[in-house]
């Protein structure tokens, strides 16, 4: 059940974040032009990101909503209900009629698909990573990189499907050919749920439950979790440089780097290893922090992530497809270092009642922060200065609040569920 539980954690959660990058890699390349044609280009880029940031927005509300439930009631359901609710909405988005046959109604059907999505997400994460740490509890930084490994999986599915439909010659690939990686979601869906449906519920979750109900804990998880911040506020910080900085290298990038004039299929494919450095990585680090601690992995993760974006910025710069590749490889790299142990750290912040509620509203406020709106804001600053300097600083103070969060948070790798 153990090995089913990590199978069903990791499919379940590539296929969300298939369903939910797809839209982001979408929103860079072909949006702008198909559901705000009417602007002008630097104007429907930045339509075209805020349509994306709103998924992100929405995530929050999904954590608390998946949350609850999952605190409550069970982490299996929650999963299941997931990732149908994000099935659906990504195929619908693969139907949508564009502006030029039913005008503003296909922004707002666009953006109404995205408040979906981000609902379901909001969800996913925390549900697949706690699952996977109270089936496996001994290690669970290892562990719970399976689940966290559906992230890069997610993204390399995404690029690599996007790559392969953008390959369409003429006009066929705006005309009905970015339709199909939507779309392909729907037979996605049907297998994950096939085998989440399988899965048997947190033994650790069950017995907590079981003592919560004999003790007569709170209804409401949210409550107690705001009722003591310091490990939310502690959760998002630790989160925010993560976010912040994979949304440059592996979203907004794709829109600096056509602009920059690389080729889009050269982009994409240096987006796809950055995701593959990731998926290789992930286990890697997440080990090495049980064996070294949460803190350190964290904390020079952060500030070699800091350090990677000015450095994949002056790379690319030159113009040279080959620096470009190793300048957005070596950002997926430090991501990896620091992204890696946050599935098990946040969740060992919060006792097992409000685990799903905490680390979930936790990392969806920093991805809504750090990731929604990170490429809006370089689009922002891009357009107002003309350089990658600011972009640059942004990223290293967002990095500087994880430093920061290390600093206060608690190791946890050795302390018991």
């Amino acid at each position: 059940m153990r090995n089913r539980v990590l199978l069903s954690s990791f499919f379940g959660s590539v296929i969300e974040w298939y369903d939910f990058y797809l839209f982001g890699i979408a929103s860079a390349a072909v949006f702008n032009q198909l559901f705000f044609p009417e602007f002008s280009s630097t104007a429907g880029t930045l339509a075209s990101f805020a349509t994306l940031a709103a998924g992100f927005i929405a995530r929050p509300i999904g954590g608390v909503i998946w949350g609850h439930f999952g605190d409550r009631v069970g982490r299996k359901g929650m999963l299941v209900l997931s990732i149908v609710l994000m099935g659906v909405s990504t195929t619908v988005v693969g139907l949508l009629p564009t502006y030029a046959t039913i005008g503003i109604a296909a922004p707002l059907l666009l953006v109404l698909m995205r408040l979906i999505q981000g609902v379901s997400a909001g969800g996913e994460w925390g549900g697949a990573v706690l699952m996977t740490m109270e089936h496996a509890p001994k290690r669970r930084g290892l562990s719970s990189s399976v689940a966290q490994m559906g992230l890069y999986g997610g993204i390399l599915l995404a690029n690599g499907v996007f790559a392969l439909a953008s390959a369409l010659t003429g006009d066929a690939f705006l005309d009905w050919g970015w339709r199909i990686p939507f779309l392909i979601s729907a037979v996605l869906v049907v297998i994950g749920l096939w085998i989440r449906l399988g899965v048997q519920e947190s033994p650790i979750f069950k017995q907590a439950r079981e003592q919560a109900q004999q003790a007569e804990a709170p209804k409401v998880p949210l409550v107690e979790v705001l009722r003591h911040p310091k490990n939310l506020l502690l959760s998002i910080a630790l989160v925010l440089g993560a976010f912040a900085a994979s949304a440059v290298y592996g979203t907004w990038i794709v829109s600096y780097g056509i602009q920059d004039g690389f080729p889009r299929a050269d982009i994409l494919n240096a987006v796809l290893i950055s995701a593959a450095i990731g998926l290789v990585f992930q286990p890697v680090f997440a080990y090495l922090s049980d064996l070294w601690g949460r803190r350190l992995v964290v904390g020079v993760g952060a500030v070699l992530q800091a350090l990677s974006i000015p450095v994949m910025f002056a790379l690319m710069d030159t113009g040279s497809v080959g620096a470009m590749y190793l300048g957005i490889s070596l950002a997926a790299f430090t991501h990896a270092i620091v992204y890696s142990p946050l599935g098990a750290w946040l969740g060992e912040l919060f006792p097992t009642t409000q685990r799903y509620t905490g680390a979930s509203l936790g990392y969806q406020i920093a991805g809504t922060v750090g990731g929604g709106f990170a490429p809006l804001i370089c689009a922002s600053i891009l357009a107002a200065t003309g350089g990658t300097t600011g972009i640059s600083l942004f990223i290293g103070a967002t990095c500087l609040l994880t430093v920061v969060a290390v600093f206060f948070a608690a190791e946890t790798s050795r302390s018991a569920l």
